[in-house]
């Protein structure tokens, strides 16, 4: 019987235990990743930092994506990165669940998007759950904020600083707290701060 890809069977959302006959590629292909970022974390050129980027993710970077180093990820392959997209200093992606950013997003400093996780029962700890987050238009990620596995982050949402969010916010919502929870909705006519 043919063993299917585990990164194919990641992206599927399935469970992988520490005794998988595979699990060993996921640590390669992390150091494979951790060359590219020596050189993207030492570039001050933002053309040289998306080029760096999309070799890492495997797709074509826009030019109208910036990002501030130091950036850190985990895998690469597994992250979608849209149009107009800001990522600021010091994020931390871990995509071997999944990672979709779509366009005219704003990622704040420190941003933590953890698609992966464990189990909680200790006899499987050392297992990896993989659950996909996906952050739709327009939103805002805060300084500060943690997004946990298996997330959206819904159109024209705010996520406040300091916020971590472990369940769906909807479009136009803002959301804030440990763990985040509705505070109001965007108003889209208010041009306001």
């Amino acid at each position: 019987m043919e063993t299917i890809d585990i990164f194919h069977r990641l992206s599927k959302g399935e469970t992988i235990l520490p005794n998988d006959p595979e699990a060993y590629r996921m640590r390669e292909e992390s150091f494979i990743t951790k060359k590219i970022l020596v050189q993207l974390n030492n570039s001050t050129n933002p053309a040289e930092i998306r080029n760096l980027l999309g070799q890492i993710t495997g797709e074509d970077i826009d030019e109208s994506v910036d990002v501030f180093t130091p950036f850190h990820i985990n895998y690469g392959k597994n992250t979608k990165i849209g149009k107009n997209v800001f990522i600021n200093f010091d994020c931390v992606f871990l995509d071997l669940g999944g990672i979709t950013i779509e366009d005219n997003v704003l990622i704040a400093p420190r941003v933590n998007l953890l698609s992966e996780g464990h189990p909680l029962s200790p006899n499987q700890r050392h297992s990896l759950v993989p659950g996909r987050i996906h952050i739709k238009k327009n939103a805002w990620i805060g300084a500060g904020v943690t997004i946990l596995p298996g997330v959206t982050i819904g159109e024209n949402a705010v996520v406040a600083a300091g916020a971590v969010v472990s369940k769906d916010v909807p479009d136009q919502a803002v959301v804030g707290g440990i763990p985040a929870k509705f505070i109001k909705s965007v108003d889209p006519n208010n041009d306001r701060l």
